[in-house]
């Protein structure tokens, strides 16, 4: 098999993107400075100086197990039973709607996002409960999502579950998807012999940037 044919970017180009540009960088990887870090970072590095970065690592942020009260006999939207967020989660929140652009950097662990990914996402249903307060799906609206991820495997349709979660995300949020990228990496340090993927980072946030 041609590993190489099977892996590369997938990106939808979207038109019409607001001229001041935020890109919010989520790492959810449990290891500092690994396979998907690098190749997020050397995306980031084509970005024009003029379009802000922020880089945030979900494990230096953790939050408590997702308690879903959607369904409490006390939450309707004049009084929700989930309070408003503090502490790491306030920060999360607060990064997010920062955002005109959000790119998720998750290796593939068991053909899905991360544990901590898929949490900080888990919490995006305790941000919709708080409709009036907080309006998270309003200020999503419009947002770009982006993905990269490194896979193990390769063929890189073994991610599909992942891009999958966060395309669907994205789509419910009325979100636009900018692109994903998927590279290979098994042991740390293999993404620089992907020069595919490495390649096609440097042009995965040029249309429209």
């Amino acid at each position: 098999m041609n590993d190489t044919a099977d892996r590369g970017p997938r990106r939808t180009d979207h038109h019409d993107r607001p001229t001041e540009r935020k890109f919010l960088f989520l790492l959810g990887s449990a290891r500092s400075g690994g396979n998907t870090e690098t190749l997020a970072r050397e995306a980031a590095a084509q970005l024009p100086s003029a379009v802000e970065q922020r880089w945030l690592r979900l494990s230096d942020f953790p939050l408590p197990a997702f308690d879903d009260l959607r369904h409490s006999t006390d939450s309707h939207p004049g009084n929700p039973t989930r309070p408003l967020p503090t502490g790491n989660e306030r920060i999360l929140l607060d990064a997010t709607l920062g955002a005109t652009d959000l790119v998720i950097a998750s290796p593939l662990y068991w053909y899905s996002v991360s544990a901590d990914t898929k949490l900080y996402f888990d919490y995006w249903g305790g941000w919709l409960q708080l409709r009036e307060e907080l309006r998270f799906r309003a200020r999503m609206r419009g947002k770009t999502m982006w993905a990269l991820t490194t896979t193990s495997h390769q063929d890189s349709a073994k991610a599909d579950p992942l891009l999958g979660t966060l395309r669907l995300s994205a789509e419910y949020m009325g979100m636009k998807w900018g692109g994903d990228l998927v590279g290979y990496g098994n042991r740390p340090g293999d993404i620089h012999a992907d020069t595919t993927a490495l390649a096609a980072a440097k042009s995965l946030f040029a249309i429209g940037v």
